[in-house]
């Protein structure tokens, strides 16, 4: 589901544009896909223009290779984010994608700080420098779902072994990625970061959520939900909320949360 709005390999509206002012780009977790930002575009398009990233190695983009680190998606991600016109511009994340905006972030500010956002959501991800034992890409493939759905992930029970086998190599491509990556404790971006978080969810607790407020030197805030890993999708009105409040603020040049 990409077109009529689908604008480059990595890069999709999942609703036309309009006129709109700000700019927000979502950035999917682990093996997710832009689609699954729709519900949010549908929020917000076309009063804003909404951006979903689509990493390679799923969906449309299945025969393409999966790029191995945070790094690798971060810097393509920043030369196809330079070239757009400039807008005030919101940055959302989810899990391994809150970690991808935030490198996203820091190549744009350092290289193209004309394109680099007024603010930046992540959500359901500890803060970089924090550290966990974590060795999902090794688990076998019966190990891998089972990880899924202790998360609530997507459910996949229902799936056929082939359509199984499409979506296997990316997930674990992403969970190694996002397991083998590492921040230093002072990396940093400019721009202001608001962290939403489940109560409950099991990789990240708002400790470790608020342990973001080290790696912004703009404005930090952090809001607890109510909900498990993808507590975003049961609090979709209010993750929305929180979103438009950004892109508010962003439009008036004022992206700047107090500190928490």
């Amino acid at each position: 589901m990409t077109a009529p709005g689908t604008t480059t390999d990595w890069l999709r509206r999942l609703h036309p544009p309009g006129r709109g002012e700000a700019r927000l780009v979502c950035f999917p977790h682990a093996g997710g896909s832009a689609t699954f930002f729709h519900p949010v575009s549908a929020r917000f398009a076309p009063a804003a223009e909404v951006l979903a990233v689509q990493y390679p190695g799923r969906q449309d983009r299945h025969r393409e290779p999966c790029l191995t680190s945070v790094g690798e998606l971060a810097d393509r991600l920043a030369v196809e984010l330079a070239p757009l016109p400039p807008r005030p511009t919101v940055f959302f994340g989810h899990s391994m994608g809150a970690l991808v905006g935030f490198e996203t972030v820091r190549r744009l500010e350092r290289n193209a700080p004309e394109s680099a956002p007024r603010s930046l959501v992540v959500s359901g991800r500890r803060a970089p420098s924090t550290r966990r034992p974590e060795r999902v890409h090794e688990l076998d493939d019966a190990g891998l779902l089972a990880e899924v759905r202790a998360l609530d992930g997507p459910d996949m029970s229902a799936l056929d072994d082939d359509f199984l086998a499409l979506i296997l190599p990316a997930l674990r491509n992403d969970y190694r990625a996002v397991e083998t990556y590492r921040a230093a404790d002072a990396a940093v971006v400019g721009c202001p970061v608001l962290a939403l978080t489940g109560r409950d969810d099991p990789r990240t607790t708002p400790e470790e959520a608020d342990a973001w407020r080290r790696h912004t030197d703009g404005g930090f805030e952090l809001e607890v939900m109510p909900g498990h890993h993808f507590f975003l999708v049961d609090q979709a009105q209010a993750v929305c909320d929180r979103l438009g409040e950004q892109l508010a603020l962003a439009h008036g040049g004022r992206a700047r949360p107090p500190r928490g």
